[in-house]
């Protein structure tokens, strides 16, 4: 799989732009500020519908622009698909397939796979655990992406059990009469069912993941492992945490009649796979805390580079993308990663000067300069 085309239009700082690319390394070089990261951000939106940067789509319009449009033409075993992508802030997003519409643009997914690796991922080891839920559901829909529904329907439900709960205990705090909490039960039900679904499939997830990420790191650090990963549920330790979706949705529903009293004095849904963490270990220690720098930087690459090998395993090796990484390793971890994935079928780099790309990864240069690309090999 590769991007063979990339075409802009008043999205971030590019009034409009066109970049051919090759299999092959590509490094996007300039200054920062001039909009590299810009470029691989547009691709990596293509494959998931977000930003790693951003939570939102309007920083991603140019000022002035009501809408901004990207367009691919992703290569997947010879055969082109072209995607395009109409970004409307306040608006709902629109999605054309070879230039037919589709009902909604989660139908794009699965098109274009991409696996990137930017600055921003040390906060999957030093960060909040809303950071590694992010990680393992953007890869869970990366692998599936009719999980994309799923996370969808469960985040509706949630919201409209947290406002739920929020109301009922305020009636109940006022004293305006008994809150009828049967409506509540429906909520549970639903929160359940989803719930269940979501928290199957990043256990399944986590499962395959682990040897991957251990093997990454070894790779990556030389032996300075091993590591492990441990799902840290909401549900507690006692319950059964296997991916089955019956018991997991019989856990979840018991565990939110034991705890509706504090849900409703808090007007919040403390149980869920939104409440849940991924416990990085580091040898017998959790990494958050105790991992060193250099350490922290390993695992964060290793979390990436298993994602990119588990994505290849199932069929239909992903895009890789080195978001402005290098600058921020030692040279023996520049090395190390420059080598290990310098035979990958699509590798897009960017860096503020050429020489912060590795000879590894030598191949075709753009260089990026107040919007503007140029190729130069």
């Amino acid at each position: 799989m590769h991007v063979a085309h990339l075409s802009l239009v008043d999205f971030r700082c590019y009034p409009t732009v066109e970049l051919p690319l090759d299999p092959g390394v590509t490094a996007l070089v300039g200054p920062n500020g001039q909009g590299k990261t810009n470029l691989v951000e547009a691709i990596g939106y293509v494959a998931s519908l977000d930003s790693h940067r951003v939570a939102h789509d309007t920083p991603l319009v140019r000022l002035g622009a009501e809408r901004a449009i990207v367009r691919t033409n992703v290569v997947r075993d010879a055969r082109s698909t072209l995607v395009e992508l109409e970004i409307n802030p306040g608006k709902a997003n629109r999605a054309r397939v070879n230039r037919s519409a589709v009902p909604r643009p989660r139908e794009v997914l699965g098109i274009l796979r991409t696996v990137l690796f930017a600055p921003e991922d040390l906060a999957l080891v030093k960060g909040d655990p809303s950071e590694r839920r992010r990680f393992l559901d953007k890869l869970l829909v990366a692998r599936a992406p009719r999980f994309a529904a799923v996370r969808s329907d469960y985040d509706r439900v949630l919201k409209q059990r947290n406002a739920l709960l929020k109301s009922a205990g305020a009636a109940m705090r006022n004293r305006n009469g008994g809150a009828d909490l049967r409506t509540l039960d429906v909520w549970d039900a639903h929160l359940a069912q989803h719930g269940a679904e979501l928290l199957a499939g990043r256990l399944e997830l986590v499962h395959y993941l682990q040897p991957l990420v251990d093997k990454a790191y070894d790779e990556v650090s030389r032996g300075a492992g091993p590591t492990a990963m441990e799902y840290v549920s909401s549900l507690g330790s006692e319950a059964p945490l296997v991916p089955d979706r019956e018991l997991l949705a019989a856990a979840l529903l018991a565990a939110l009649s034991e705890r509706r009293r504090d849900e409703l004095d808090r007007g919040v849904s403390l149980v869920g796979p939104h409440r849940d963490d991924l416990l990085l270990k580091l040898g017998p220690l959790p990494a958050k805390g105790y991992a060193s720098h250099g350490e922290a930087w390993s695992y964060a690459l290793a979390l990436r580079l298993a994602s990119y090998d588990l994505l290849t395993a199932d069929g239909g090796e992903p895009v890789l993308v080195l978001d402005d990484v290098f600058a921020e390793l030692d040279v023996g971890r520049r090395e190390r990663l420059a080598q290990r994935v310098a035979d990958a079928e699509q590798v897009l780099v960017t860096a503020a000067v050429a020489g912060d790309v590795p000879e590894a990864l030598s191949g075709a240069r753009v260089d990026v300069m107040a919007a503007e690309v140029r190729r130069v090999r």
